[in-house]
C-alpha cells in the first residue's frame, strides 16, 4: 500500500446512505457534533454500499464526542444513518496516494 498522505473529514447531517470513499483506507474515527434523537443509529461498512461487510454500529443518541477506530477498510467506506432524527457528524479518514 502506498504511503500515508493526509486526513480528510466527511461531514454528514442527514439520514441516508453515504459513500465516503472508494478503495482502501483507514477510518480514523467518527465525531458526533450533535446527537441524534429517537433511536437514531449509525452503521459503517467496508463496501461501496450497505451490502458490504458491517464494521460497526453506534447509537448516536448518546452524548456528542469522538469515537476513535483507526480501522482499515479495503473496498470502500459506506456510512448509513437511519431512524429518528439524524446526528451531525464528521468522519475523518486517511487516504493514500
Amino acid at each position: 500500500m502506498p504511503g500515508f498522505q493526509s486526513y480528510i473529514g466527511t461531514p454528514i447531517a442527514a439520514n441516508g446512505t453515504t459513500l465516503v470513499r472508494t478503495g482502501p483506507g483507514i477510518l480514523h474515527g467518527i465525531t458526533i457534533n450533535t446527537k441524534g434523537v429517537s433511536s437514531n443509529t449509525l452503521k459503517f461498512y467496508d463496501g461501496l454500499t450497505a451490502s458490504g461487510t458491517l464494521k460497526g454500529t453506534i447509537d448516536t443518541t448518546a452524548a456528542p464526542g469522538m469515537w476513535q477506530f483507526d480501522m482499515s477498510f479495503e473496498t470502500g467506506l459506506t456510512i448509513v444513518l437511519a431512524t429518528g432524527t439524524s446526528v451531525s457528524l464528521t468522519a475523518p479518514r486517511e487516504y493514500y496516494v
